[in-house]
């Protein structure tokens, strides 16, 4: 879609900035303990502990929340004491074993890394991957503006106060399709006293973690840091992370203000998938490297709430961000010498000679021989996000009925500059290392060199309102418009420049209703959208399809996603005894997803494109019950997500074995998207041994899954597995407590993420006969650490 850009509006964006003189983010008055790393603290903590908050929030901006028993939707919070129960915080961890609908896909092969899947629905760090989750940092969009992509390495576990995941709510703006998650972050009036976390173990794991928050009056400070180190148990799996987060808030009677900074570094190694056979020789073995990112991020935030009446409340933000990432990835050649006796090397796709700067071209330096060379594939990336929101709040009664009413506007603006670029160089032989420093491939038809600056202006109006009928029924309706407006421009022209804008209102309606105290009743419909990624619109030419590096080969048109979604379900809680509490909630959704976006093959190996594939689905039933005692805590989640296409498409096989005579794979109705398990089971039990000593214990099974690559499912899935973890943890004084953690204790052989890989490209010397084109992910074997936890 070609549409000149309309600039109209903008104006209005930055009225929104004007609330943070006297704007403030709201936070609950009350203190509360640190959190352990470990598990549960049994110190004593009469003198601050706090009742049960049920409020979540209805918008990403803080300071809207609204009671949880009213929302027509099903949502899961989770506090820094979830996150962390079972060793140091880790959020992907907590929601990976405590959530019901939520599973990890490991692509990359870095634990730092994974994709998180929600009802079949992604939120993931890598490019081109469809992002179907909304994520929020303090109220901020953190969806990165490249992509849509989520780095999870760039959040500080440490210093989460709470986290909410919710199914689609048009609220949430773009990506809402499948769902949201929330994150709020701690500060001084929240936390109190400091906490210092030392802790190493297996694969080269060793880190430290420290957290430090004051109020002084009406003048708060908290203060977070940590590092990470990892070796991994795969050759080039290693892990470097360093985040910071900082807050200073001051507040009065009516209003109260946060400033905060996030900051994070880290290089993440990962070894992606290898053939199935190179992994029975070798389970540590990648197929090509390097295979590294490199992230550096910075956010500065602003966040605001003031009551301007009794009933009445704004709340806003503003913020800048500023992220950097460097891709280094080592691939197959492209390139080979050529058959004509020339001496020089060939492009395989063109067969004509394989050319570097100036149009000069590249002799075979390496010899005639293909398997000795390689490819370097390298991108850069440098984004600069601002942006701005604003809200009220009023909870005036309404016809003498309680009201929550809730209206506002977003803006989220980003400048990035793209540049991808691709080197011929040697190869080892054993670990299938790219050799340099390689010779540059420019080759403009092939578009590479490639750089271009891309420009993302997204608007949100929203309203929502719950009212309620009676004091057990009540009735929310909601909407929000959503306008993005995507540039694209190639430096030096070329085929991708264009601008694009998709324009939508997705509205919502729901109820609940209190069957008795102890039972509750929610159904919801809502829609989302997401428009389509810089990314998915520069590669849809099916004559020029892509790769890593060169992403940008032109931009015919792509429709923005859009979800339907339909929820209902039961939730509630009871006192058995005074001692013993069961929690319960049973949840149905249904989410019919219009022209959706997929990456299918092409005819070129290891290349494809992106298009609309028309409709898919997914549908299923989460179960969740927990039992809590003072010394037990017990609970159960099972899933059930049918993940469907629900359209007819045809793509190249690509390295999948079954194709048709023209090697093509047809996918049907019915057909089960590749990475999403039907089943999902998770178990986990936390006991108090003694009042100091704590065992806990967690098991996660899932069915088998479609490999990516075969969404016409016509090869065997990837195998089903349960693991099982256990953990640990002795207070040896108020202040002082050991914990530990053991990984996978039976040693389970197991894959997360499997796909296909062409086994000819390279030469594999620990497996020279391989023919297999199955390729997994290997998970961790057995493994433990333990650490050291010092209050003060």
């Amino acid at each position: 879609m070609k549409i000149s850009k309309n600039l109209s509006g903008y104006a209005a964006v930055f009225v929104c900035l004007a609330p943070h003189l006297v704007f403030a983010q709201s936070a609950s008055p009350k203190t509360v303990r640190p959190a352990s790393s470990g598990l549960q603290d049994t110190t004593d903590t009469s003198t601050v502990a706090l009742p049960e908050l049920d409020v979540i929030g209805s918008t990403p901006l803080l300071g809207s929340g609204i009671d949880k028993n009213k929302v027509p939707a099903d949502s899961t919070v989770l506090d820094s004491k979830d996150i962390a129960l079972r060793g140091a915080p880790n959020m992907l961890r907590a929601l990976n074993q405590q959530v019901a609908g939520v599973n990890l896909v490991d692509s990359s092969g870095n634990p730092q890394q994974p994709a998180l899947l929600y009802h079949g629905f992604t939120a993931s760090p890598l490019q081109g991957t469809e992002q179907g989750l909304a994520v929020y940092l303090n109220g901020v969009r953190f969806n990165q503006a490249f992509g849509d992509t989520v780095n999870w390495d760039l959040i500080p576990n440490l210093a989460i106060d709470t986290l909410n995941l919710e199914g689609s709510n048009p609220a949430f703006g773009l990506n809402a399709i499948g769902g949201a998650l929330s994150v709020k972050m701690k500060n001084g009036f929240t936390y109190q006293g400091g906490e210092i976390d030392l802790y190493g173990g297996s694969f080269g794991r060793i880190g430290a973690n420290l957290q430090y928050g004051k109020r002084i009056g009406n003048v708060s400070t908290y203060l977070a840091g940590s590092v990470l180190h990892q070796d991994g148990w795969r050759d080039q799996q290693s892990t470097d992370i360093q985040n910071f987060y900082g807050d200073v808030g001051i507040r009065n009677d009516r209003a109260e203000v946060h400033f905060n900074l996030t900051m994070a570094n880290s290089v993440l190694n990962g070894p992606g998938t290898s053939p199935v056979q190179l992994l029975q020789a070798d389970p540590a073995a990648q197929f090509t490297a390097p295979n590294q990112i490199s992230n550096r991020y910075i956010l500065a935030t602003v966040n605001g709430n003031v009551d301007v009446g009794r009933n009445t409340s704004l709340q806003s933000n503003a913020y800048y961000s500023y992220f950097q990432q460097r891709v280094m990835n080592g691939n197959s050649a492209n390139d080979f010498p050529c058959n004509d006796g020339s001496g020089l090397m060939c492009n395989s796709d063109t067969g004509l000679p394989s050319t570097t700067r100036g149009g000069a071209p590249i002799a075979a330096y390496l010899g005639n021989n293909p398997y000795s060379y390689s490819e370097l594939d390298a991108q850069t990336t440098n984004t600069n996000s601002y942006g701005t929101s604003a809200q009220v709040t009023n909870t005036d009664d309404l016809f003498g009925h309680q009201n929550h009413f809730v209206a506002g506007g977003s803006y989220d603006g980003a400048t990035t500059m793209f540049g991808g670029s691709s080197y011929i160089g040697g190869i080892t032989p054993v670990s299938r290392d790219f050799i340099g420093p390689g010779v540059l491939l420019d080759e403009p038809g092939q578009n590479v060199p490639v750089r271009v600056g891309l420009t993302n202006n997204f608007f949100g109006l929203f309203v929502a309102d719950t009212f309620d009928v009676t004091d057990r029924l009540s009735l929310t309706v909601a909407g929000r418009f959503n306008s993005a407006q995507i540039d694209i421009n190639q430096i030096g022209g070329g085929d991708v420049t264009g601008n694009h804008v998709y324009n939508r209102f997705n509205p919502s309606a729901g109820l609940t209703y209190k069957i008795m105290p102890w039972l509750t009743f929610y159904g919801s419909y809502a829609e989302a959208n997401r428009a389509p990624t810089q990314a998915e619109l520069s590669c849809v030419n099916p004559a020029q399809s892509c790769s890593l590096a060169n992403f940008f080969t032109g931009d015919p048109d792509l429709k923005q996603v859009v979800a339907h979604t339909w929820e209902s379900g039961l939730r509630g809680s009871t006192h058995l005894t005074a001692d013993a509490k069961l929690g319960y909630k049973l949840g149905l959704f249904h989410t019919n997803v219009d022209d959706d976006i997929a990456f299918v093959n092409s005819v070129t190996l290891d290349r494809g494109f992106f298009q609309n594939v028309g409709q898919t689905r997914r549908q299923g039933v989460d179960f969740h019950v927990d039992y809590t005692t003072k010394r037990l805590m017990a609970y159960l989640n099972y899933s059930y997500v049918d993940a469907t296409y629900q359209s007819t498409f045809i793509e190249d096989g690509g390295s999948n074995p079954v194709t048709d005579a023209n090697g093509n794979i047809t996918v049907n109705p019915g057909n089960r998207m590749p990475g999403v398990p039907q089943n999902t089971v998770k178990v986990g039990v936390t006991y108090n041994v003694t009042s100091k000593w704590i065992v806990g214990a967690v098991g996660i099974g899932q069915s088998g899954t479609y490999l990516f690559g075969d969404p016409a499912n016509t090869n065997a899935k990837l195998p089903a597995f349960f693991v099982v973890n256990l953990n640990t943890s002795y207070q040896i004084t108020p202040h002082v407590q050991l914990f530990g953690v053991i990984m996978n204790v039976t040693n389970q052989k197991y894959y997360t993420y499997g796909t296909f890989s062409p086994t000819s490209s390279v030469y594999l010397s620990q497996a020279p006969n391989a023919t297999n084109p199955r390729a997994y992910s290997p998970a961790a074997p057995i493994g433990g650490y333990g650490g050291l936890k010092i209050t003060f």
